[in-house]
């Protein structure tokens, strides 16, 4: 029997947590000597047809022999893995190394046999397409490039797991057997395959926490008070359709029901399944909890609780044991310390969350991870009056707290295809997993518009974050890339989602602006300049302009092909022809649907009472495509000062069933919550989807607001057309990837990390083409004129030395020296300013044409992945942080724009007079500088600077390149949760 000592060393990097196809979790591991009881009680409950399709005979029970064989690996040659639940085997896989002979083998062989065995309960779950994963992770690590299986014909789901892998595979049928061949190199299919299941199991694993048909309240307090009664007062009150139960161990044993809710002492009392628990007890006390879901086969938690890893490194560890635990079960935890969770649908009407009452049903989905910031956001969504004004609805809401689990990733994996969410608006006080956060954004932003609000300062202490040496500004950069709306505040959050949910995306940024102010035109005029819109001269429809004269100007300015967008301004008004509130809405509102592909924007001041009337319809549902909009000078319902979508001028009041005890949301409007005997919603009831034939004008107390809103959805539209045609990537027939790559291999021989020299620089970068021009060392007088006769008159002299590096501005540089006298003189006098040349390092160098000097700098971060940085050289740029950044790689549109999106690109096309420079050689140096770091992973940094631009090519006077093993890349690699 093996002893510890013998026993080969255990590869904890294997193990990991994964969502499966039907939204549970299970833990993959390495199968060890110890797990002998395991493996026969896992083999005792497989089915007789699950283990003759897997040793193509009967085989009722395991011998010791077997026993021995599948728990005893080196983890090189043999390996196997299990997947478990509650921490028993629900599958097994395992593969052995062997020769061309078919036989046992050893490396360098470079095959394996590979077979599974799945549980019959847990088939249909994705267990052996996870495990078919993570088992050619570990081959791959051991050298193993190719799998072969043999299964029987009859063993269609098998033969499935394998062909729908993606891998490139050969088939063949011998003896009965259908055998299978596949290379384990990931190809873009196989990564196709594995994101796409990805996605599914993901978005299952949050519509399990946010649709539940049965929820658990543990900690509902005996007393009316405390947080879990309030939870459990918040989840009836708001009308949810399923069961609803009320638990704590503290109850008497003859508590049958609270507040009308059934009551038991444990989850494990209650005759029937929990699909979700919502956690509301001591941290201490959680552990138990968590426990008894468990048993009891809850699927998924919202852990309210606090006093985790916000509470400091005790707490920290507290939260690390909570997320193995519950993972253990298969459930998956949406906090802990979270707010809770909203959905808003008619079939759900769950309002498990802190906030007292539903907010109104649309089209918004919601995502904080700070719980403050979530009641401020929904507070500001649900009231009327003030600030951004009109009915807006959510469709879900999320708070994750300490995010220690369920992530914005994982939301956002639900929302991508959530019929029910049209915009996303999220604020993220950190991002967990920036490489991955920026793909799923880039496919959610293809699909809706998806609006941001990045925290700039350090991740709160309950967050674990990916180290990452960007700046803030750069991964906001990466962010826009992808095709996220990055604003600044929750303010502009609000804004822009209520413009993206309510109006059609402009087609361009040609905006015409009409009121009945001339100063409040004016001052939309000027914040469209700066908002680098292109505005049409306001047209003032005077003090005096009725209803009629509103409707006429809005019209005409939305036939006009000219206009992508119109913002009306208007300001109360005095006289006999003035109009009413209603009837000013209803002109602009009948007015727009007649053109319902371009934007319309309000900016009122002072009338409170048109930016009701203007959204006097009950949520963001979108509209109707076969109804009319109303004749003019009709009214609608709607348009009315009482009934349930309307508030008088003191104030606004309940109404029906909501009137008594109504809860208060802050800076909201007080409403009832609706309980559970409260009637359905009717037609204007606040839950009711937006009659279909209204039109959504969003309004905004202030120009800018209304203007910075509208630049944003401008900069999102034209991203949706340029992501249709992202571009290529070019091949370049003279790049020598292979003898790059064996350059590289033998320049890591030397060490973990290094700076290359001049030499081995400008030989790596040769290979892709990208040419340096040559520096020769000058320590003396005479070198430096001897290599001034090398390279030809006239050269360059520049002092490299660390603190005057590139900083022509002090000096250390002399230009356009003509001859061997200049040469010398140009010496003596940097000497005698700066010092002596073992200080300098001075260098000779031959001139280049003269141009615009820029920088091109490329890194792998970490946590965001390659990235490709460009600016001009000097310190203006630097002092401006003036750096545009992309993804690497890069496509020919993307550099495009890169060497356009600086704030100083005017100086490369002819600024003032001066001659354009050479930017299509500047593209491609960017396009191969991108290729080299993608294709080569271990150049870690390179500097290119300063890059010389000029009328006709361009020249690289220095660059710096940096070596090392590159970063795991987690994103290549089997499907896992995150372990923090």
């Amino acid at each position: 029997m093996q002893s510890a000592s013998d026993r080969p060393e255990y590869p904890a990097h294997w193990e990991a947590d994964v969502v499966l196809r039907d939204g549970g979790t299970a833990r993959i591991r390495p199968i060890t000597v110890d797990d002998a009881e395991r493996l026969v009680s896992f083999y005792e409950q497989v089915s007789d047809e699950s283990k003759y399709y897997r040793f193509f005979a009967p085989y009722p029970r395991l011998s010791a022999k077997d026993v021995h064989r599948f728990t005893h690996h080196d983890f090189v040659d043999r390996v196997g893995l299990a997947a478990t639940v509650g921490g028993e085997f629900i599958a097994t896989v395992r593969y052995d190394r062997i020769g061309a002979d078919g036989m046992a083998a050893s490396a360098p062989a470079d095959e394996a046999e590979v077979a599974f065995l799945v549980q019959d309960a847990h088939q249909g779950r994705g267990v052996a397409s996870a495990l078919l994963e993570h088992i050619a992770a570990v081959a791959r690590e051991r050298g193993i490039r190719r799998f072969a299986a043999e299964v029987l014909p009859a063993n269609t789901k098998m033969i499935k797991v394998f062909t729908d892998a993606g891998y490139t595979q050969k088939r063949s049928f011998e003896d009965g057997v259908v055998r299978l061949e596949f290379d384990l190199e990931p190809t873009e299919r196989s990564l196709a395959v594995q994101r796409a299941r990805e996605q599914r199991a993901e978005a299952r694993s949050v519509r399990r926490l946010l649709a539940p048909g049965s929820v658990a309240v543990i900690g509902t307090g005996r007393t009316p008070g405390g947080v879990g009664r309030g939870l459990l007062r918040n989840i009836r009150a708001s009308g949810f359709t399923g069961r609803l139960h009320a638990v704590n161990k503290a109850f008497p044993d003859d508590l049958r029901e609270l507040d009308g809710v059934p009551a038991h002492r444990s989850v494990r009392d209650i005759d029937g399944p929990v699909d979700l628990a919502v956690v509301a007890v001591p941290a201490e006390h959680v552990p138990e909890a968590v426990a008894e879901c468990g048993a009891h086969g809850v699927q998924g938690l919202v852990v309210v609780s606090a006093g985790y890893a916000e509470s400091g490194p005790e707490g920290r560890e507290r939260q690390r044991a909570l997320v193995r635990q519950a993972r253990a079960y298969g459930m998956r935890i949406i906090g802990p310390n979270s707010f809770g969770v909203i959905n808003t649908s008619p079939e759900v009407l769950l309002n498990a969350s802190l906030a007292p009452e539903l907010p109104r049903a649309g089209r918004i989905g919601l995502f904080t991870q700070s719980g403050a910031i979530g009641t401020a956001l929904l507070s500001r969504l649900h009231r009327r009056g003030g600030g951004v004004t009109g009915v807006t609805g959510v469709s879900t809401f999320v708070s994750a707290g300490n995010r220690a689990d369920v992530s914005g990733n994982d939301v956002l994996q639900y929302w991508y295809d959530d019929p029910d969410t049209d915009v996303v608006l999220m604020y993220l006080e950190s991002i967990g997993n920036p490489r991955k956060f920026t793909r799923l954004s880039r496919r959610t932003a293809a699909a809706k518009p998806l609006v941001v609000v990045q925290s700039a300062g350090s991740a709160p202490q309950g967050h674990a974050v990916r180290a990452t040496r960007l700046p803030h500004t750069t991964v906001s950069a990466l962010l826009r890339q992808a095709g996220v709306i990055r604003v600044d505040t929750i303010t502009e959050l609000v804004d822009t989602g209520l413009l993206l949910a309510r109006q059609p995306l402009p087609r361009g940024p040609k905006v015409a602006i009409l009121g009945n102010s001339e100063s409040l035109g004016v001052l939309t005029y000027d914040a469209c300049l700066s908002a680098g819109l292109r505005p049409q001269p306001p047209r003032d429809l005077t003090t005096q302009a009725s209803a009629d004269d509103f409707h006429a100007a809005l019209s005409r300015a939305l036939a006009d092909d000219t206009c992508d967008a119109v913002v009306v301004t208007a300001i109360p008004a005095i006289g006999e022809t003035s109009p009413g509130d209603a009837e000013l809405a209803e002109a602009l509102r009948s007015a727009a649907a007649a053109v319902p592909t371009k934007p319309v924007l309000v900016v009122h001041v002072e009338l409170g009472g048109l930016a009701e009337a203007l959204s006097a319809a009950s949520s963001t549902a979108p509209q109707a495509t076969g109804s009319a909009p109303p004749a003019r000078g009709t009214t609608r319902a709607s348009d009315a000062t009482t009934g349930p979508t309307a508030e008088p001028a003191d104030g606004p009041t309940t109404n029906g069933p909501r009137a008594a005890a109504a809860a208060q949301l802050p800076g909201g409007t007080a409403a009832q919550p609706r309980t559970a005997s409260a009637p359905a919603p009717q037609a204007g009831d606040p839950q009711t989807p937006a009659p279909e034939d209204s039109r959504l004008i969003p309004a905004y107390p202030a120009a800018e607001r209304a203007v910075r809103a509208l630049a944003e959805a401008v900069r999102y539209g034209q991203w949706r057309r340029d992501a249709a045609d992202p571009g290529r990537v070019p091949e370049y027939e003279d790049i020598d990837e292979k003898g790059a790559a064996r350059r590289i291999d033998g320049l890591l021989a030397r060490g973990q990390g290094l700076t290359l020299g001049a030499d081995d620089a400008g030989e790596l970068l040769g290979r892709y083409g990208i040419r340096v021009r040559s520096a020769l060392p000058a320590p003396t007088p005479d070198d430096a004129a001897r290599a001034a006769r090398d390279l030809g008159y006239p050269v360059a002299l520049k002092a490299t030395a660390p603190h005057l590096r590139h900083r022509a501005d002090l000096g250390g540089v002399r230009l356009d020296l003509a001859d061997e006298e200049q040469l010398r003189r140009a010496y003596a006098e940097l000497t005698d300013l700066f010092g002596k040349p073992e200080e300098l390092r001075p260098v000779v160098q031959g001139m280049a044409p003269r141009g615009v000097d820029t920088v091109v700098r490329a890194v792998i971060d970490p946590a965001a992945g390659a990235v490709l940085s460009f600016g001009l050289a000097g310190a203006a740029s630097q002092l401006l942080d003036d750096m545009a950044h992309r993804l690497v790689p890069v496509t020919d549109r993307d550099a495009t724009s890169l060497v356009r999106s600086i704030r100083t690109a005017p100086l490369l096309f002819g600024w003032r007079g001066s001659t354009p420079v050479d930017t299509p050689a500047l593209e491609e140096l960017l396009l191969r500088l991108s290729r080299l770091v993608d294709d080569h992973p271990e150049v870690v940094a390179v500097t290119l600077e300063p890059v010389v631009v000029a009328p006709h090519g361009l020249s690289v006077l220095d660059a710096s390149v940096r070596l090392a093993p590159p970063p795991v890349r987690d994103d290549l690699g089997p499907r896992t949760l995150p372990v923090y």
